[in-house]
């Protein structure tokens, strides 16, 4: 179907939009582009409308980075906006009749610019191809709402007549039912997967299931677009609602996870257990093919750290006893491993990848987890000794601690051979350069607490 017939089945729906709001999944996952008079839809499938390729990667504060190469060190050129086929949606939360679209942009020979982080994934998704294999996943996002602040700089505040931990309260849900209700309905119009809610640990959090997915571009467009839906609705209510890794000292931060598991051509599930799994002291109920892919994931989280945990604050996530993983473990239904698998026998096999923060590109974040279960399959990596369901995830020095150093995240990814094998350049490169010139710029701000604690004294 073109665009035009999908304006048209559009339309004959909805009715005629009076705008289309064109959106681009930048580096961080922050949405730009335009918004086009409804009239003017022809536009976007002859080619008529336009954005520099440097749209893809400023950084966190909006900049560009002349690192990267990208930008007015370039002369900043323009590439054709095309809209994502399937993304044509109506935005309900906006009074009057307007449009939403997913879009990329296209270089002079028709191809997607190598700037796109859903371009990046969809690399990934090749190398499934190549082996007859079909990944299948389903994520789960964490979010917090907060009550409305005055300024950007303050901090947040849960919403009044929050519990301080309301870890699976139902009366917490009939609190923010308005809200919530308004959320599932726009999901539901935009014809997003969504599974379970429920009320999270913190006051005012909540965690959103979506249903598995052979489409797995389609999976992570509803990731981008959900944390929207609820920033936007949450926007409607007077409250406001973040996606941020850590919003809190001393509250549990919010997370992406991802369950994958992987079918072959016949569609049989090749991480279900067989009766000829190779370890039978420990690991007898999991799989060989589900070991391999929970090594080649725990063996390249490291590398693959900046893309987990891809800001400043993301970092604080990582905590002891915070049900955020500090390391690279695995276990069967232990929610203190990186990788925890809930499932070992039949279609739901599956291993859940626990380390993202919400603050993630969802584009990058999967394409990282599923190179890393195709890395394990293609060299068989022996898994290592899983954590029993008793034990405390914290107590086991074998294993190497993810980073609490942002930097050194950075610099692993830049040194990686197989980020580069990944994401290749010039992507790799952009996103070393953007986070390297993100991590330089925070630095030098001062702090409220280098205030507080400096100022007077000193």
């Amino acid at each position: 179907m073109t665009f035009a017939d999908e304006y048209q089945a559009y339309c004959k729906h909805y009715g005629a939009p009076e705008r289309i709001e064109c959106l681009l999944c930048d580096i961080n996952a922050v949405l730009r582009g335009k918004w086009l008079p409804g009239d003017q839809h022809e536009k976007l499938s002859s080619g008529k409308v336009r954005l520099p390729f440097s749209t893809y990667a400023p950084n966190i504060l909006g900049l560009e980075v002349a690192e990267t190469g990208l930008g007015i060190v370039a002369g900043d050129p323009d590439g054709v906006v095309m809209p994502i086929a399937g993304t044509l949606l109506p935005v309900p939360w906006e009074t009057g009749k307007v449009a939403q679209v997913l879009v990329e942009i296209h270089q002079d020979d028709g191809e997607v610019s190598p700037l796109s982080a859903r371009g990046q994934l969809a690399r990934v998704l090749d190398q499934f191809t190549q082996r007859n294999l079909t990944p299948v996943a389903a994520a789960e996002l964490e979010f917090y709402f907060c009550a409305k602040r005055e300024h950007p700089q303050d901090p947040p505040r849960p919403p009044q007549g929050s519990p301080a931990a309301q870890n699976f309260d139902v009366e917490s849900l009939y609190r923010f039912q308005p809200i919530l209700d308004d959320i599932l309905a726009a999901c539901k119009q935009q014809g997003l997967a969504t599974d379970t809610l429920i009320a999270e640990y913190g006051p005012g959090q909540f965690e959103i299931n979506f249903h598995h997915s052979q489409d797995i571009l389609a999976a992570a467009d509803t990731a981008l677009l959900f944390r929207r839906i609820v920033r936007c609705v949450a926007a409607k209510h007077g409250i406001e609602a973040t996606f941020m890794a850590k919003p809190y000292r001393d509250y549990p931060g919010n997370g992406m996870h991802l369950h994958v598991s992987v079918t072959d051509a016949k569609g049989h599930n090749i991480f279900a257990h067989n009766e000829n799994s190779r370890d039978k002291s420990n690991t007898e109920a999991v799989s060989d093919t589900l070991q391999h892919a929970v090594a080649g994931t725990l063996a390249t989280l490291h590398d693959m750290q900046a893309i987990f945990a891809p800001h400043l604050n993301s970092l604080r996530r990582f905590a002891p006893n915070s049900f955020a993983p500090t390391a690279p473990l695995w276990g069967c239904d232990h929610r203190g491993a990186a990788v925890r698998i809930p499932e070992t026998h039949g279609p739901g096999a599956r291993l859940e990848h626990r380390i993202s923060g919400a603050d993630v590109n969802p584009y990058l974040a999967v394409a990282a987890i599923l190179a890393g279960i195709v890395y394990g399959l293609k060299h068989r990596i022996a898994a290592p000794p899983m954590l029993q369901k008793d034990q405390d995830a914290t107590a086991d020095l074998s294993a190497q601690p993810l980073s609490a150093d942002w930097q050194s995240t950075i610099e692993a990814f830049a040194q990686s051979e197989f980020a580069q094998s990944i994401f290749a350049e010039p992507y790799h490169h952009v996103y070393t350069q953007v986070k390297l010139n993100e991590a330089k710029e925070i630095a030098t701000q001062i702090s409220q607490v280098e205030y507080q604690l400096y100022l007077s004294r000193l």
